[in-house]
């Protein structure tokens, strides 16, 4: 790929320099996915549709901007709101997973229906995958949904489920087809989240919030169009979304802004007077961290090359999560590192936390250890990497215990 900037490409490096340095003021702080939407980021997200910088190849007819795909301008427009630090606009489940799923496999209808809605930050979506029986084994899902008079009919649990608390949709993977090999035996639901029958419970994390939870499905019905492809397609669909969830939490683009907002700190002056950014040891470990967030953005220009070629990246894509939420870990430790004694105290505070400047990092140290494990632990990628990617033999199953079946 060529990376050279033509004349275009400089004039709109140009144009998103102009907006930024006009609309700073408008921006909401980075980050805040973990809290639902407030209307200064639903405002900022409204600007970034209208200007094209979110959201730019998405049909128009889908609430996009609708520009041609062009990998060249979707680098400048992210690298510029990474070097200025300020909000590239709201990136959650529905907006970075169920959209591009949807654009995908979805029917006309869905598409119309959610993506709008979605990409402006009005629809909040979580995810139904993990359940207490089954979580690297996502295949062995049992919630389960039989058809009752032109509904599907839902009883089961999961958990994990991000975002259930303040959501209003889920898509959800449960089991429809009883008699088929698990595999072949799931389908993908769109459910409202205000169904009678759902119970959301919170799960305290180490940061002492509830970003977590464990969703119960009593009866909950919901009509029988609201499927993604058909009956029995579920593992697909899910595969697909899992495909942009690896990239949702490699997110290139965060990486950056992370680092960007780490050598900020190091660059100003401390109670001495010095700068840890002048200091051997300190520049040595940003310049390592820094070296390792080009080659993920340089390696998403060439997955998003790929994608807009039709070609299946396949181990290019399994590493990006694995990696990704590795480094992510990394950069919030350097962070508070860099922040000396002020980065120790910590107090459990609610969603407001996101805000605050002064715990921000904390929260993304203590949060990032769960992103390790979650989405597929990083054992469990290592073990995708190495059979699917690189063609190695499955991992062996343990034998059974004498004497069981």
């Amino acid at each position: 790929m060529d990376l050279t900037l033509t004349p275009k490409h400089r004039a709109l490096r140009e144009e998103v320099d102009a907006f930024i340095a006009a609309h700073r003021g408008a921006a909401p702080r980075p980050g805040g996915g973990r809290k639902r939407p407030d209307r200064k980021a639903l405002d900022w997200q409204a600007l970034l549709l209208e200007h094209g910088y979110f959201a730019r190849t998405i049909p128009r007819e889908y609430g996009g901007f609708g520009a041609p795909h062009d990998v060249i301008e979707l680098a400048i427009i992210a690298d510029a709101f990474s070097r200025a630090g300020i909000s590239p606009g709201i990136h959650n489940q529905g907006i970075s997973m169920l959209v591009p799923t949807l654009l995908e496999v979805g029917t006309e209808e869905q598409k119309r229906r959610w993506i709008g809605p979605t990409i402006r930050g009005e629809v909040i979506w979580c995810q139904g995958y993990s359940e207490p029986g089954s979580g690297s084994d996502l295949a062995a899902a049992q919630t389960r949904a039989a058809v009752e008079d032109g509904h599907f009919v839902i009883n089961g649990q999961k958990i994990w489920t991000s975002s259930a608390h303040f959501a209003d949709m889920m898509f959800l993977l449960c089991r429809t087809e009883p008699e088929q090999p698990k595999h072949a035996g799931l389908s993908y639901l769109l459910v409202p989240m205000n169904a009678p029958g759902i119970e959301v419970r919170p799960l305290r994390t180490m940061t002492g919030r509830a970003e977590f939870n464990e969703t119960f499905f009593t009866d909950v019905r919901v009509p029988v169009d609201q499927i993604v492809m058909g009956r029995g397609q579920g593992w697909h669909v899910a595969n697909v979304t899992l495909k942009y969830e690896r990239l949702l939490l490699g997110d290139p683009n965060k990486l950056q802004q992370r680092f960007e907002a780490i050598r900020r700190m190091m660059e100003q002056p401390g109670a001495e007077g010095s700068r840890l950014l002048d200091r051997a040891e300190w520049r040595d470990r940003l310049l390592r961290l820094q070296g390792e967030v080009m080659a993920a953005r340089h390696h998403n220009l060439r997955l998003l090359t790929e994608q807009a070629e039709g070609v299946d990246s396949g181990l290019g894509r399994f590493i990006v999560k694995y990696h990704g939420t590795m480094l992510a870990h990394r950069l919030a430790s350097l962070a508070l590192d860099a922040m000396g004694s002020s980065g120790l105290p910590y107090e459990p505070q609610g969603e407001a936390a996101e805000d605050d400047a002064a715990t921000t990092w904390q929260i993304d140290y203590m949060y990032d250890i769960g992103l390790i494990i979650g989405g597929g632990s990083s054992n469990i990628q290592k073990n995708i990497i190495g059979e699917r990617g690189l063609g190695l033999p499955r991992e062996p199953k343990a034998a059974a215990p004498a004497g069981r079946n």
